[in-house]
C-alpha cells in the first residue's frame, strides 16, 4: 500500500504578512500621541493619582515586550518619549510596581462578522523554581510552582476575547463559563471547540445558555446522560454520531481540528518568556493581560493566510 504524501500548504499573502512582521518590531507603534498621559482630577479625597491607566498600561507593556525589570523599563520609555519628541515625565519603578497590582489592562480586540466561534485550550505557566535545564541537570531546588492561563480565541481574528488567570489545581472545565460570561451578550457565539475535559454538565449547559453549539468530544468511556435538559440532550446528540460515524470522522465533519489554532497562541504566550517576573497573583495577573494585549496587537498589524496545495 502506498503511503500518502503529506499535505502542502502555501501562504497567499506573503508580502502583506511580511510587512507585518517588520512592524512587529518598531517601537513607536506602541506610543500614541493622542493617548492620556496625565491621570484626570476625579475629585475625589485623598491624594490624586499622577499617571493615567493608559501610561501605566504603556510602560508595563515595554517592560513585557523587552523583558525588562521596572527600573530599566522606566530608563527605556523615558528614550522613547524623546524619540517622540514628548515632554511627558515619566513614572519611577515604584509607582508601576504599586500601580500594577491594580491596573484593569485593556485588551484590544476585533470583531468579524456572523457569530463568535470560540477555541478553548489552557496552559501552565511557572512563576517560581529553577528551569527545566538546571532541574534535569542537578534536580529540582526548592519549589517550583505554576499557575494557569485559560484562553479563549476567535479564529476569525487571530484575537484572545477571553482569559482567566487560576491556581494549578483548578480544573479546566469550571472555568468556561466564566470565559464566556466576558463575551458581551449582544455578540452571538456559534460554536465553542475545546477537548475532552470539557465534556461536563456545566460545561455544556453553558454552552447552551449562550445559544451555541458544542463540539467536545465525549471520552472514550463516556455514557449517556439522562436527557432531563436541552445540554444533556445536544451531548448526547455527539455520543450517538461519534458512535455512529466514529471519531475521527466526526472531527473532520465537525472542524474539530480548528483547535491546534488555539494551541500555537499558548506558545506565542510563552515567547515572552517561559515564566511570569511577578510574585503577587494581582501584579501576576496584569502581566498575563498585558501579554495577551500585546499578542492581539501583534493580531492587528497582520497575520498569515495559508491555504492547503491539492
Amino acid at each position: 500500500m502506498t503511503k500518502p504524501l503529506p499535505a502542502r500548504y502555501r501562504t497567499t499573502n506573503w508580502s502583506a504578512y511580511n510587512a507585518a512582521l517588520r512592524k512587529r518590531g518598531s517601537l513607536l507603534i506602541w506610543l500614541d500621541q493622542e493617548m492620556t498621559w496625565l491621570a484626570p482630577h476625579e475629585g475625589r479625597p485623598g491624594r490624586p493619582p499622577v499617571f493615567s491607566e493608559g501610561a501605566i498600561q504603556f510602560c508595563l507593556s515595554i517592560k513585557v515586550l523587552f523583558k525588562l525589570p521596572l527600573r530599566q523599563t522606566a530608563g527605556m520609555v523615558a528614550s522613547l518619549l524623546r524619540m517622540a519628541g514628548l515632554d511627558w515625565p515619566v513614572p519611577d519603578y515604584s509607582t508601576l510596581c504599586r500601580r500594577q497590582k491594580t491596573l484593569a489592562v485593556q485588551i484590544p480586540y476585533r470583531r468579524a462578522g456572523g457569530p463568535l466561534n470560540l477555541l478553548v485550550d489552557s496552559t501552565g505557566i511557572k512563576f517560581l523554581g529553577d528551569g527545566e535545564w538546571q532541574a534535569r541537570k542537578h534536580g529540582a531546588q526548592g519549589r517550583r510552582q505554576w499557575r494557569k492561563i485559560h484562553l479563549a480565541m476567535d479564529p476569525a481574528t487571530s484575537d484572545i476575547r477571553a482569559v482567566e488567570f487560576t491556581p494549578s489545581r483548578d480544573g479546566d472545565s469550571p472555568v468556561l463559563p466564566d470565559l464566556l460570561d466576558q463575551i458581551p451578550d449582544d455578540e452571538p457565539i456559534g460554536s465553542v471547540t475545546a477537548d475532552g475535559a470539557y465534556d461536563t454538565r456545566r460545561c455544556h449547559t453553558a454552552i447552551i445558555e449562550r445559544q451555541a453549539t458544542a463540539i467536545i468530544p465525549i471520552r472514550k468511556n463516556g455514557r449517556p446522560w439522562k436527557e432531563d435538559g436541552p445540554a444533556a440532550a445536544a451531548r448526547n446528540d455527539i455520543l450517538r454520531a461519534t458512535r455512529h460515524f466514529g471519531r475521527a470522522f466526526w472531527k473532520r465533519w465537525t472542524g474539530y481540528h480548528l483547535r491546534s489554532r488555539v494551541e500555537a497562541k499558548m506558545r506565542c504566550l510563552k515567547a515572552f518568556g517561559e515564566r511570569i517576573a511577578a510574585r503577587d497573583p494581582d501584579r501576576q495577573t496584569a502581566e498575563v493581560h498585558i501579554r495577551i494585549a500585546l499578542m492581539n496587537r501583534f493580531s492587528a498589524l497582520g497575520t498569515a493566510e495559508i491555504v492547503r496545495v491539492t
